[in-house]
């Protein structure tokens, strides 16, 4: 059975989120925020007859689809290669501090957005490669019409600049639990929805941006 529809859904709010410090491959866990963002996530979700969701292995994505899990009888597949980018040297650190601490690393990124590689970290197009193979992966096995996968900020945009030529990653921010929809059509796939939080229906969101050249003042977190 092909895989029809793809949902892309964004892990919950950690402290780390609040305070502006960016997380990279830190295994930070849900806040008692997130956990609420999740649930509420869950309980829209239910009628959706996910099959399968394929999820980041950092703690906090994992936790995410761990309370998905007790609403749905989906399959759950933990891959690493869905994890967010590794800030290497940043990890942990607020843009200020970036700035500040690593000012010649800064600029370097910030004159060579796609290929520079942090300190002890990836670039966006490390981040590409493993996404696509992932996502080759996933319509490969074929687990059924309906699946998820549970990814991160940086790890969706460059998935979907691939999936979608002339896509602008900074146009939409993603906030925490957002969910992002694509379903194929003919050999091609088409955006359904990006960045929609209905679900939290009066939950607070943080909506973050990518840490790029071509934004100003960058908040992936």
């Amino acid at each position: 059975m092909a895989v029809e529809r793809i949902i892309f859904i964004r892990p919950g709010e950690t402290d780390w989120n609040k305070l502006e410090r960016w997380q990279g491959w830190v295994a930070v866990p849900l806040n008692e925020h997130g956990r609420q963002q999740s649930e509420a996530l869950a309980r829209f979700m239910r009628s959706i007859g996910m099959t399968a969701l394929y999820t980041s292995d950092l703690k906090r994505a994992l936790q995410t689809a761990e309370i998905l899990s007790r609403f749905g009888t989906f399959e759950l597949i933990p891959d690493e290669r869905l994890r967010e980018r590794n800030i290497g040297l940043w990890q942990g650190l607020t843009l200020d501090e970036m700035r500040k601490w690593y000012a010649d690393e800064y600029a370097a990124m910030l004159k060579d957005a796609d290929t520079y590689r942090i300190p002890g970290g990836e670039s966006r197009e490390d981040v590409r490669v493993r996404m696509k193979a992932a996502f080759a992966d996933v319509l490969a096995q074929a687990k059924g019409e309906t699946v998820g996968i549970l990814t991160h900020t940086t790890a969706l945009k460059v998935l979907m600049e691939d999936l979608f030529p002339g896509y602008n990653p900074l146009a939409v921010n993603l906030g925490n639990t957002s969910v992002t929809t694509m379903r194929r059509s003919g050999d091609s796939w088409k955006l359904v929805a990006v960045d929609d939080c209905l679900h939290l229906e009066g939950l607070r969101t943080s909506a973050v941006t990518e840490l790029e050249a071509k934004q100003h003042d960058p908040r992936d977190r």
